[in-house]
């Protein structure tokens, strides 16, 4: 690629914000150039290959999917901002999906993509309920979740105005949260609107070949718009002159003249950067979390079976969100792993028609301890990851139909991600998946030609974070030019 040193536009991060952010600004004639520490674009949303297998990293499923005829959506939006067809995400819809409280044989909700499914089944298992969940979503209907100077308004608090079943109430909050809060026990609820509408009013569907289909579509349009990338070339710190941003320096020393500052890496880590360590600090693994820093992380194991999920017995369900006990208790765990919650997926019941994946995929995600997988020695890390494997398969198979032979006949391949894993190859801070509960909803940063865009600028998942990089390249770049 052309090589500058002086652009219009410099963006820290090559994740799904920074791609949608570089290919909206590049549509309209900027110089622009996204840096990225590492060799894979993608971020919290790639991919990497291990024994010839690819393995996806954040993606269970795309959400806010909607059908062709449903306007007025992100997922519209999106499509039109980056001048992309649908077709080119060929996105495959869930079959099924389920809230499972335990124990046995405890309480179920499924919903599909089909908002009916959902409160059809709260019909049936609530009844004294269902007047006050469709009063819940018609408030969600009505509420402006992407209003830029919104105050934290309590999610749990307004849902309780609705809802007065402490069950019911978890079981909504249980798939809401784990797909999208930073904040522990509960929300602001312009976030809770956002992933209430993503899941239970739009829905989930997923790429034949997962996250890189995604990621192909967008650094082609990136790179036909003229947009330039350097990987493997981190930003050590923003170069501030007169309190503004002149450029960024890389971690080799070369600096680079910039209009503006475009960061996806999260407000305590861009912080960091108009603020570097000392070089004490820099070589520090347990160097002390910023206070704005998020502390909600998780582990996820990837079993790869020899059958197909049907084949052994576990139905059509796409993805299964379980708990365990009285209520769900959402944050950050004392054990290492909290294998009382969490969420399945079997990215093999997307409907893809009459093709099929070549294997089968099993996916577990628990909240995790950061403090205790963060530095850890590689010996004790590796016997840790061992063990919490084992737990976590464990928890999620009481949630599921009996396997007849045990799980590990089944099993071809297994790999897990922890918070180090998150921290080591996206930067965020103790692996924080969802970044910080304190969100900028203008991205405004201390420096006023540095924005925020992405996981704390607050808008959420997949498409939301898209929807991020476009909105603050136009409201803070395209808008003023």
């Amino acid at each position: 690629m052309n090589r500058s040193s002086q652009y219009d536009v410099v963006i820290i991060g090559a994740g799904m914000a920074g791609l949608a952010a570089g290919i909206r600004l590049a549509h309209f004639g900027k110089r622009v150039c996204i840096f990225e520490r590492h060799n894979a674009p993608g971020g919290l949303n790639g991919f990497y290959s291990l024994a010839g297998r690819k393995y996806d990293v954040g993606l269970h499923a795309v959400t806010n999917f909607v059908r062709p005829e449903v306007k007025g959506t992100p997922l519209g939006k999106l499509l039109r901002q980056l001048r992309i067809d649908r077709s080119e995400f060929a996105l495959c819809e869930q079959r099924c999906s389920a809230i499972r409280f335990g124990p046995d044989p405890g309480t179920e909700l499924r919903f599909s993509n089909d908002p009916a499914r959902l409160e059809s089944a709260i019909a049936e298992r609530f009844p004294a309920e269902i007047d006050g969940f469709r009063r819940l979503v018609a408030r969600v209907r009505g509420h402006d979740d992407v209003a830029l100077n919104s105050a934290f308004l309590s999610a749990r608090e307004v849902v309780r105005t609705c809802i007065r079943d402490p069950l019911l109430e978890d079981m909504l909050f249980c798939p809401v949260m784990y797909y999208g809060s930073p904040t522990a026990g509960d929300m602001d609820f312009s976030q809770f609107v956002i992933m209430f509408k993503a899941l239970f009013l739009e829905g989930f569907a997923r790429p034949r070949d997962g996250v890189r289909v995604i990621l192909r579509v967008l650094l082609d349009k990136y790179r036909r718009a003229g947009g330039e990338r350097r990987m493997k070339c981190g930003v050590r710190r923003v170069l501030v002159r007169d309190g503004r941003a002149t450029g960024v320096e890389l971690d080799s020393g070369e600096e680079i003249v910039a209009a503006h500052v475009l960061s996806s890496i999260g407000s305590a880590e861009t912080a960091r950067l108009l603020a570097p360590p000392t070089a004490d600090e820099a070589n520090a693994v347990d160097r002390a979390p910023d206070a704005a820093s998020g502390r909600l992380s998780f582990a996820e194991t990837i079993t790869i079976l020899e059958r197909q999920p049907a084949e052994l017995g576990w139905g059509d369900d796409t993805i299964v969100f379980f708990n365990e006990g009285p209520r769900f208790d959402y944050r950050r765990p004392s054990a290492p792993v909290d294998v009382r919650s969490g969420v399945i997926c079997f990215p093999n019941n997307f409907d893809y028609g009459d093709a099929s994946l070549p294997e089968g995929v099993l996916r577990v995600t628990c909240l995790a301890n950061p403090s205790f997988w963060i530095g850890r020695p590689p010996e004790a890390y590796a016997a840790a990851k061992r063990e919490w494997y084992d737990a976590m398969q464990a928890s999620a198979l009481r949630h599921l139909p009996p396997l007849s032979g045990g799980l590990a006949a089944a099993t071809r391949a297994t790999d897990m991600f922890t918070p180090w894993t998150i921290q080591r190859y996206t930067g965020h801070l103790e692996g924080a998946i969802y970044g910080s509960p304190e969100k900028v909803r203008d991205g405004r940063t201390a420096v006023p030609n540095v924005y925020l865009c992405g996981t704390d600028q607050g808008f959420l998942g997949i498409i939301g974070a898209m929807l991020s990089g476009i909105s603050m390249a136009n409201f803070h770049i395209l808008a003023r030019s």
